[in-house]
């Protein structure tokens, strides 16, 4: 009988949350994650503070929660890229510019959510360590382009430090490449091409997208889309792919 209550209950549970979240998107998009209140949130779905908080101990766990989200969505974003770019067997500069199309598509559609989960939303917030597996994720479909590549000279320091960073494993690099890299795995120099090559392409979509999901593009006599194809077809051409 406990279990058959635990179920409704569960969804209850569930849905509300969601609905929270909802609201606070709402408010992010409107105000900003500075005016992200649980109080404010909970007046505009008729709760009451202290049932709010049943749900979300704080305003800082409720912004993990989002950017848990908005993590999990640009990952799959770069992932269903990934998948339709193997399956119509693009060549890995083809594949490099879907996969950050895909992902400059979503951040470009929900601003508020991408500005989320790059820096600090608001000030003294530290984020979950969790968000870190979750950041990789939208990474990982790169790391094979790069590691089949060949960068040249001018990234042997970057290439370097890549390496160390795999024999050193202290933060489980190794087997984030296995995952999504296992060909290259086994091999040091085509991991650290592989990482040295994510490194890059997060950089650049951090910086030209972040720009772009700002509004710092307004009024300049370029789209985002034509800055972020020129900065890959560089990033393919140090790495060789074609």
């Amino acid at each position: 009988m406990v279990r058959a209550q635990e179920g409704p209950r569960a969804r209850y549970r569930e849905q509300t949350r969601a609905e929270i979240k909802d609201t606070a998107l709402r408010q992010l998009a409107e105000s900003g994650a500075g005016a992200l209140a649980l109080t404010r949130i909970a007046k505009e779905m008729g709760l009451s503070g202290p049932a709010l908080y049943r749900y979300f101990s704080s305003r800082d766990d409720l912004l993990s929660a989002l950017i848990r989200d908005a993590y999990d969505d640009a990952a799959s974003a770069v992932a269903r890229a990934a998948e339709e770019a193997e399956a119509g067997e693009l060549g890995p500069r083809a594949r490099l510019h879907a996969l950050a199309t895909a992902y400059r598509a979503w951040a470009v559609a929900e601003p508020h959510r991408y500005l989320l989960i790059q820096g600090a939303p608001v000030p003294g917030y530290i984020a979950p360590d969790d968000t870190r597996d979750r950041a990789r994720a939208v990474l990982g479909p790169f790391l094979p382009l790069f590691a089949d590549g060949s960068p040249g000279t001018s990234h042997s320091a970057l290439v370097a430090e890549m390496t160390a960073w795999l024999a050193a494993d202290t933060a489980g690099v190794a087997s984030w490449v296995a995952e999504y890299a296992p060909d290259a795995a086994a091999d040091q120099r085509r991991a650290a091409y592989g990482l040295a090559g994510a490194v890059l392409v997060w950089a650049q979509l951090h910086g030209s997208v972040g720009l772009e999901a700002a509004g710092q593009f307004a009024g300049m006599g370029h789209s985002g889309d034509t800055l972020l194809t020129t900065q890959l077809d560089q990033l393919a051409d140090a790495f060789s792919l074609t």
